[in-house]
């Protein structure tokens, strides 16, 4: 009896465990470099990400070679030259989100900051941005980011021969829908 009684408050007390994290595997990561002959936008499905509802902690991690271009040259170099996903396959997040309340969350979208460490190409950088959060119709949470980047915070050089075609500063799109875990 007294196993039973132990079993059952411990599935009780994993399942509260497992309800304070939301997630996606199916997040949405889209850069966009804006120079004078050519604009290179990417896209990456594949980015996985949570949330500690109860304090607000994130995480992120995408592979860098999920990254999908309209041109199979530009995602070459994009792979072998600039960002060497054989070497660095992976790039992460890790902060928290600042005052972070999901009692709070509606259908209205709210202006949050997060806070933490970005890394990409092996070079880890402190960043703060400005997304907007929701929860949706079904529950789930949703949360929005528009932010940039600089290449060279991150040694990730640019030839010299392709200067006017590479912007170093990069606009980072964010999108996830997250859903409990």
């Amino acid at each position: 009896m007294k196993r039973i009684a132990i079993l059952a408050f411990l599935i009780g007390f994993s399942s509260i465990a497992m309800s304070q994290k939301v997630m996606t595997r199916s997040g949405k990561v889209t850069f966009h470099s804006e120079a004078t002959l050519e604009n290179i936008e990417a896209v990456n499905n594949q980015v996985s990400s949570a949330i500690n509802v109860t304090n607000g902690d994130l995480a992120f991690t995408m592979l860098m070679k999920a990254f999908t271009f309209e041109k199979a040259l530009m995602q070459e170099h994009f792979n072998e030259k600039y960002v060497e996903s054989d070497k660095f396959p992976k790039s992460n997040f890790k902060g928290s989100i600042i005052d972070f309340d999901v009692a709070k969350l509606t259908t209205k979208p709210t202006e949050f900051t997060v806070t933490g460490t970005l890394t990409i190409h092996g070079e880890s950088k402190e960043i703060t941005v400005k997304g907007f959060i929701l929860k949706n119709a079904a529950g789930d949470i949703e949360a929005t980011s528009t932010f940039l980047i600089n290449l060279s915070d991150f040694k990730i050089e640019i030839p010299s021969t392709v200067k006017n075609n590479i912007s170093n500063s990069i606009e980072i799109r964010v999108k996830m829908t997250y859903e409990p875990v």
